[in-house]
């Protein structure tokens, strides 16, 4: 399976890499971001959001849970779902709301704080992991099924060095 590592140096870098990343993506796709708290998530998926194609603000699913946005990819119009479980007390809230059936080959899913619904939570075809280095951030991106696998194969990302 496919695997990616690099040193983001500033904000600027996790915003660069969320677009390459969203010129990489697919319907279907599943994608899990680890990090703590201020660690880039949310700044990762606005500007993957962005560079989609989506014009309107995006904004945190903190206490929403979920924030669906329409892009075009490909000519074909797909609901991009940015999940924020952080807040959530329990994966039964996540049942519950119904999120499960977001989930398919039509919808792309990011979720942050997937931890918190890793029971009841579909697979990931990309675990994506951010964690503060110094002034920077340090990425990995890991596919895990051959969706992810085809989708780290699409990404063009060269960080400045």
């Amino acid at each position: 399976m496919q695997h990616f590592q690099a040193h983001l140096h500033d904000e600027a870098g996790t915003c660069a890499l969320g677009a390459s990343l969203a010129r990489a993506l697919a319907p279907g796709l599943t994608i899990y971001l680890h990090g703590d708290l201020g660690a880039g998530k949310t700044a990762l998926t606005r500007a993957l959001l962005h560079a989609a194609g989506y014009e309107g603000t995006v904004k945190s699913p903190t206490y929403t849970l979920s924030e669906p946005y329409r892009v075009q990819l490909g000519g074909r119009a797909v609901n991009v779902i940015h999940f924020d479980l952080y807040r959530m007390g329990s994966p039964e809230e996540f049942l519950d709301a119904g999120f499960r059936e977001d989930f398919n080959g039509d919808n792309i899913c990011i979720v942050e704080w997937p931890e918190k619904a890793d029971t009841v939570l579909p697979p990931p075809d990309l675990n994506l992991f951010l964690s503060v280095a110094g002034d920077g951030r340090d990425v990995e991106l890991q596919a895990t099924t051959a969706l992810g696998n085809s989708c780290l194969e699409r990404l063009h990302f060269a960080p400045n060095l």
